[in-house]
């Protein structure tokens, strides 16, 4: 069983291995070169929040994983083999912390999700876009993280496959059925019509 603070161990999947440029930066982060590691929090630390939102019951909750995972990286850095991008790794990581995160708080109420300083607006993509209550399209948790990587956070089908541990093709399907819904709940809210 893998420890609560160690990194997931890479998986030789359909994911692409790490290239020269994230080699390279893996051991700017080993050499504990600061700005390298804040230009990759920068890059990634949106997106995680985002995937992790798919996963978990508010954004606040989304970015204690977020902030959890980051912690998990500096740690298991070392471990890193270059099996599957940098970037696949970190999000693998994340996933399995933000699922074992979600099961825990499954019973809590959730607090509302945040936009921009705001609250989430009620209607169709509160669900899609974090919160398990409210209004709009209930989308099964598979199918959510599935368009929360590939639409939201921009992610490959590669590592949607990776770090899901899915197979392409139902990758696709997911996908399909997530756009499916979301694009039927977006078409009852504009026209007004169930």
């Amino acid at each position: 069983m893998i420890a609560a603070h160690a990194p997931l161990p890479e998986t030789t999947s359909a994911a692409a291995e790490a290239s020269d440029e994230d080699r390279a930066l893996v051991g700017r982060l080993l050499r504990r070169d600061e700005a390298a590691f804040l230009a990759l929090v920068d890059k990634l630390n949106g997106p995680m929040i985002r995937i992790a939102q798919s996963m978990v019951p508010s954004r606040a909750v989304a970015e204690e994983v977020a902030q959890e995972t980051w912690q998990a990286v500096i740690t298991g850095l070392a471990t890193f083999e270059g099996r599957s991008s940098l970037r696949t790794w970190v999000f693998r990581i994340l996933v399995k912390r933000a699922r074992t995160r979600g099961v825990r708080e499954h019973r809590s109420i959730p607090v509302p999700s945040f936009v921009d300083g705001g609250e989430m607006p009620e209607g169709p993509l509160r669900s899609v876009a974090g919160g398990r209550a409210g209004p709009g399209i209930a989308l099964p948790e598979p199918l959510r993280q599935v368009l929360t990587m590939r639409d939201i956070a921009g992610c490959s089908s590669d590592e949607v496959c990776s770090v899901l541990d899915i197979s392409e093709t139902n990758q696709r399907v997911m996908l399909h059925r997530a756009r499916v819904k979301v694009r039927a709940a977006l078409v009852e809210y504009l026209e007004g019509e169930p």
